[in-house]
């Protein structure tokens, strides 16, 4: 494949020798700059400098809660950025597969952490990274970004936004300054993109170079932010691993919730200021991204179509079981399938009736178990949006490629997982080149074929940062109608036309 064949990959691993990040303090080894806002320590992680925690936003709590986030202010003295920042109200009090959670959790979470080569010499592209975490949890204090700044020579931003009922919570019938407070997460986005924007160079980063990445929830914020207007100039490529989109209005859940707080709507958003934050979060409520007209201001798919060759290059794609991640690889049938295959299949089709899908589904795959059936669901709801939005960006003229993960978990207790959804995350950061690097992974770090994946990979993502393409065009043709050929990441890198063709018949693409 030209410049993604894997013997051409063949650099020496570099030897990494700093503290594990879960440490969450570095010791003695700190750098000082000074910035428009302050003077700044961080801390050297390789050698490469680490700025944790910069505040981006005003704590977002007591009469700012559900409320348009605000830019934060500049310091006097030196900030403090060797420690993880607070992390958003969540459910979530371990990481995946045991990795550390780092930062206390707190409403106070308009947070971003930077990675940088350098800070001197050229401006280099920046990678925006929004985590995902089904909206409710996760943080950008897991990431780990080190080895792809140091190996790309780009830097890297990872953000903490609201999560939840803190930044999704529709409340736009109580009046105009809580109008489109359901998309609450994205403005917090918009405004760490803003700062990002007024800031970066001083940390090496070119902000007329700037790419959005994230995976799962944060790949669906990924392609919201196509919809949202204030966006528009801050960022010029982006990347939705394993994403779902915009499409549908906010609901009104302030009936519902009058009756389970027992109060009033006069006493409700009075009462729901003044609960605790653990006692919001313990409503449990589930959260998607909507269109809100204010923020988020057209489904995806139009954003997409109306921009044209004024939006951005667009890499994105899935993993080759998503759904495994929800099945655990079990067969055994469980009382929530039947309502959840419906819903997740209705999202897939961004609203319509799933009824024709189902039925081909379980025509096409007669003898798949419950525990199949619903892990294709899954797996086919990721995809058909991921390939949707390819297609148009392609047809509107930025292009797009699309990859498909194929690489199965080399760890023998995660095998039976197969490539499942977040599995590629890993690659993405090039993780297994540095043994004290934190994150999760399904797969062996000493696997040889693993680390050339990941090289492969990381390199990729990185060559798309910088040109807006992935690679050239006989290596990895653009995603389109026709022979829609995707890159298949598996032991090695292949193009294939039209992977996706028997599913696509099924939801009729």
């Amino acid at each position: 494949m030209g410049e993604l064949r894997l013997e051409d990959l063949q650099r020496p691993v570099k030897k990494y020798d700093h503290l594990p990040l879960d440490r969450q303090t570095f010791g003695d080894d700190m750098v000082t700059i000074s910035t428009r806002l302050g003077k700044v320590r961080g801390a050297n992680s390789a050698s490469v400098p680490l700025f944790l925690g910069l505040r981006y936003g005003a704590p977002p709590t007591g009469l700012r809660r559900f409320l348009s986030p605000v830019g934060s202010d500049s310091w006097t003295g030196t900030l403090d950025a060797t420690r993880y920042p607070n992390r958003a109200m969540q459910y979530k009090t371990e990481g995946t597969l045991g990795a550390p959670i780092l930062g206390d959790m707190s409403e106070d979470c308009l947070f971003l952490n930077i990675t940088t080569p350098s800070i001197t010499g050229k401006l280099r592209p920046v990678l925006f990274w929004i985590h995902g975490g089904g909206f409710i949890n996760g943080s950008g204090n897991e990431l780990d970004g080190a080895v792809l700044a140091d190996q790309g020579d780009v830097v890297v931003v990872s953000v903490n936004y609201r999560l939840g009922a803190f930044g999704l919570l529709n409340l736009s019938s109580h009046g105009p300054k809580y109008k489109g407070s359901s998309s609450n997460s994205i403005r917090d986005l918009v405004l760490a993109l803003q700062w990002v924007s007024d800031n970066i160079e001083e940390y090496g980063g070119d902000p007329e170079n700037v790419t959005i990445s994230g995976v799962s929830s944060g790949g669906t914020l990924v392609l919201s932010l196509l919809a949202t207007p204030a966006a528009d100039n801050l960022y010029h490529k982006a990347i939705a691993h394993s994403a779902t989109c915009a499409y549908k209005t906010a609901d009104d859940p302030t009936n519902e919730l009058c009756k389970r707080l027992k109060v009033s709507r006069e006493e409700f958003l009075s009462h729901l200021r003044a609960m605790s934050a653990s006692e919001i979060l313990a409503l449990n409520l589930g959260f998607r991204v909507c269109v809100d007209k204010t923020v988020v201001t057209r489904s995806t798919f139009e954003a997409i179509k109306d921009r044209g060759d004024s939006g951005v290059p667009l890499l994105t794609g899935t993993n080759l079981r998503e759904g495994s991640l929800y099945t655990q690889g079990r067969d055994q049938d469980q009382d929530h399938y039947t309502e959840w295959n419906r819903g997740l299949a209705k999202e897939m089709l961004c609203g319509e009736d799933p009824q024709k899908y189902l039925a081909a589904l379980r025509e096409t795959y007669p003898d798949a178990s419950p525990g199949q059936y619903h892990e294709m669901i899954w797996t086919d709801m990721f995809r058909r949006t991921t390939l949707k939005a390819a297609e148009l960006t392609s047809t509107a003229g930025p292009g797009s490629w699309f990859y498909r993960f194929d690489l199965a978990p080399t760890l023998p207790d995660h095998k039976h997982l197969g490539a499942t959804h977040g599995s590629e995350n890993a690659f993405v950061f090039n993780i297994f080149e540095n043994p004290n690097t934190h994150g999760f992974t399904y797969h062996d770090r000493d696997d040889p074929v693993v680390r050339k994946i990941a090289r492969a990979w990381s390199d990729v993502i990185v060559r798309f940062m910088r040109t807006g393409q992935p690679g050239n065009h006989n290596d990895w043709p653009v995603y389109e109608p026709g022979k829609r050929r995707s890159l298949i990441i598996h032991e090695t890198l292949r193009i294939e036309s039209d992977p996706d063709e028997l599913h696509r018949g099924l939801w009729n693409l």
